[in-house]
């Protein structure tokens, strides 16, 4: 990604709201994780409790961010924390894909439909108005300071988007409809996109595979 051409003083802000994003998301995603798996439980919904545990995924990844973060402002050492942030939050995407292939596997063997849940269904709603958001704020700071790993970072908010649509779709389709195979096989449908941004940020900007200094600092 190739970097804007700004001021420190533009820099040094930029840097500062990226870190209120972090935090922000971390705080968000933790009352997610929470009440996603609390209803999950209740109505019997692994679609519900996958989508908290994805949620758990993003505080990690939003906690690497401001690792990153922290080294602004010294070349060597955050050119170095770059590679590595980026490599780490390229495997949590990877990580998130095996996650969602293996419960959707699941619940598709099973043919266990969940209970309704309408606490379930206004979780998925708040979701897919602030994680856009989030991805939209964070992909321009992204974008202005050239930083790939808060690129990867913010790509995990478009997934959590399309986890929470598919939540909705599944969720939804049950209950209306009796349609327990719904959510499963929506959320399959995401996997590609998972792989795809996880192993660009794994393989790093020269594209050549995973950057084998990030990876022995890591």
């Amino acid at each position: 990604m190739a970097q804007a051409v700004i001021g420190p003083e533009e820099r040094t802000a930029l840097f500062r709201w990226s870190r209120w994003l972090q935090v922000a998301d971390i705080v968000y995603n933790l009352f997610e994780m929470g009440a996603a798996i609390l209803f999950g439980l209740a109505a019997g919904s692994i679609a519900l409790i996958g989508f908290g545990l994805d949620s758990g995924i993003e505080v990690s990844a939003a906690a690497i961010i401001l690792w990153r973060l922290r080294v602004e402002g010294q070349d060597e050492a955050e050119s170095r924390t770059e590679r590595r942030a980026e490599l780490i939050v390229g495997l949590t995407l990877m990580a998130l894909a095996v996650f969602i292939v293996v419960q959707a596997g699941r619940s598709l063997l099973a043919q266990q439909a969940a209970d309704p849940s309408l606490p379930g269904i206004v979780l998925s709603v708040l979701s897919l108005l602030f994680m856009p958001l989030f991805f939209i704020f964070k992909r321009r700071v992204a974008d202005r300071l050239g930083s790939r790993a808060l690129a990867a970072g913010a790509t995990e908010q478009i997934v959590c988007s399309y986890l929470a649509f598919a939540l909705l779709l599944g969720l939804g389709a049950n209950t209306l409809f009796g349609w327990w195979w719904a959510d499963p096989t929506a959320a399959l449908a995401m996997v590609p996109l998972v792989v795809r941004e996880g192993w660009e940020a794994i393989r790093g900007e020269d594209g050549d595979g995973p950057n084998a200094e990030a990876m022995a600092g890591v």
